[in-house]
Parts: C-alpha cells; sequence; structure tokens
C-alpha cells in the first residue's frame, strides 16, 4: 500500500527544461530591412542604351541617339535564330525538282517481246523503271518546302540579330545617304579612258584600300552594307570585292544576312524601318484601364 501512495507534494519543473507555448520569433532588424527597402525603391533598371550615328565613309561620329533596350540590347537567343534561319532557308527553297513517271514517258506502250518463248528476262513496256529511258519510280515532283513560324517569334528573332550585333560592337550607323565618294579624277576619266576592264580593276583596288583603312574588310570579318536605296556607286564596287562583303537593299536583307558578316553598316532609316517592321510581340491590342501598351520610340536624338 505504502507503493501506492502519492504524494501530495505538487513537483516543480526546473527551467532549464521549460520553455513557453508560443513560438518565439527573433527579434527584427529594423536597419536591415530599411536598407532592402531602399534598395528595392530605388532600383531602376536601364531602359535605353546609346547609339551613335557615323558619317560615311569616314565614319566619324556626328549625333548621339537613345534607343530602346527592346530593341538593341535583347539577350542573345540562340533558339529563336535557329528557328528564324532555318524558316528562311525553307521558305526560299524553289522546290521545281521534276521527274517523269512510268505514265509520263512519250512513246508506245506496245510490250517489248514475247512473255515466252525469248529466253530472256520478261518485259512490258519500253516505259518501265527497270529500263535505261524509262520512268521513275519514286521521283522527285514539284512541291512546296516552306515552313511556318509565328510572327511574334520571327520578329524578336530580328532584334536578337541586331542586339547581337549592337553588344559586340559590330553594328554600326550611319547617315542617311550612305554613298562612296570617289576621287573627282575618276569621274573625268572613267568615261573616256577607263574601258576594257580598267574601271573594274580601279575600282577594286579603290574600294580595299577604303576598307582595310576603315577595318571593315576581309580581315575583320567582311561587312555588309544596308542601304534604303540603291547606291549606284557603292553597289557596283562592292561587287568587285565579294571577299571583302557585299551591299544589299533593305528589301533583300533577312536574319541570316545580319549575322554572317563579321560587321553591319546600315542607314539610320534602315534600322529605324527593321524594327518598326518587327516588334509585334511588343505591340497589344487588349487594353487596360483604357489604355494599350504601345511600341517603345525609336532613335531619340541625345546630342
Amino acid at each position: 500500500m505504502a507503493a501506492l501512495r502519492v504524494s501530495a507534494k505538487p513537483t516543480t519543473l526546473s527551467k532549464s527544461i521549460s520553455r513557453s507555448m508560443a513560438t518565439e520569433a527573433p527579434a527584427r532588424d529594423l536597419t536591415r530591412s530599411a536598407n532592402t527597402q531602399s534598395l528595392v525603391q530605388s532600383w531602376n533598371p536601364v531602359s535605353t542604351v546609346p547609339v551613335t550615328v557615323h558619317s560615311f565613309p569616314s565614319l566619324e561620329p556626328t549625333s548621339l541617339e537613345q534607343w530602346s533596350v527592346q530593341h538593341l540590347y535583347l539577350p542573345l537567343r540562340r533558339d529563336i535564330l535557329h528557328h528564324a534561319i532555318t524558316f528562311e532557308g525553307d521558305n526560299t527553297r524553289q522546290g521545281t525538282a521534276s521527274s517523269k513517271t512510268r505514265y509520263e514517258v512519250h512513246g508506245s506502250h506496245r510490250k517489248v517481246r514475247p512473255q515466252k518463248g525469248s529466253g530472256r528476262a520478261r518485259l512490258g513496256t519500253r516505259q518501265s523503271p527497270v529500263l535505261r529511258g524509262g520512268g521513275k519510280t519514286f521521283g522527285p515532283k514539284p512541291r512546296d518546302f516552306g515552313t511556318k513560324l509565328n510572327r511574334k517569334v520571327y520578329d524578336k528573332a530580328w532584334r536578337t540579330a541586331l542586339s547581337y550585333r549592337y553588344r559586340r560592337g559590330e553594328l554600326i550607323i550611319c547617315e542617311d545617304g550612305m554613298e562612296l565618294a570617289l576621287p573627282p579624277d575618276f569621274e573625268m576619266l572613267a568615261d573616256k579612258y577607263m574601258r576594257d576592264g580598267l574601271r573594274e580593276t580601279y575600282l577594286q583596288k579603290y574600294m580595299t584600300g577604303v576598307l582595310r583603312t576603315l577595318g571593315l574588310g576581309r580581315a575583320d570579318g567582311r561587312t555588309l552594307f544596308v542601304t534604303g536605296d540603291p547606291r549606284e556607286r557603292l553597289y557596283e564596287a562592292m561587287e568587285q570585292v565579294p571577299w571583302e562583303g557585299r551591299a544589299l537593299d533593305v528589301e533583300d536583307v533577312d536574319v541570316k544576312d545580319l549575322l554572317e558578316t563579321g560587321k553591319v553598316v546600315m542607314e539610320r532609316s534602315v534600322l529605324k524601318e527593321m524594327i518598326e517592321r518587327h516588334q509585334s510581340d511588343l505591340i497589344t491590342r487588349i487594353a487596360v484601364g483604357g489604355l494599350a501598351k504601345s511600341a517603345p520610340s525609336t532613335g531619340q536624338v541625345v546630342l
């Protein structure tokens, strides 16, 4: 019975093993939270990038402009560029290869020889695919190799290619009217005395010297010149030195052309036209609060 006796004296727990039932949180560092809040409020990402406009062919700076980062400072997306170049290549293929089947080959469809009695292999008509001059069993036929690509993806690929050139310092913007200035002596003697290939030889040597002086020649990876309108002298000179680069009209340029050569030289109006054509992913017709999202401005002059 003594073992079953309960003591009336209450027992007390030591302070070392006692704890509160409420969750205890550490004291808040007011100084750290204030610094974080100030950093968040002061965070202002860059929205524009500077673009220097040069004169041609001296490439001397003439003005400074601001362009949106959505136009000339997009991150490199190899997947989008690959889709765009594949799309352009597929839609460029002619798909005109064609061959005749045995039913389209001209000639008599009479049996070549009797089925039996000749001791040779049995043959049907001369249009048989096993005979020379016969039809093709599974030959090519004209077809369309074109593929589809979302317009917004293709437009972003254009701006990604321009941004890639800009970030590497390989995009040179010049004033409108980019034309090659030839020496006065050439203009006087070209029509009368420069014949039998002398004109082409002179243009070849002159253009090679100009490109090497400006650092735009073959040693620097060739150069693509893009103009808004055909420039007779520039185009004629570049045709004589295809190993140094080429000159194209804005209507003939695609994403692949922007990535092929070492540098790209284009007029300011050409850059603006490219951006305005390929910014569908930046514009929406959905109005939020009565306002629709518009595209960033292009080319604000600073200096």
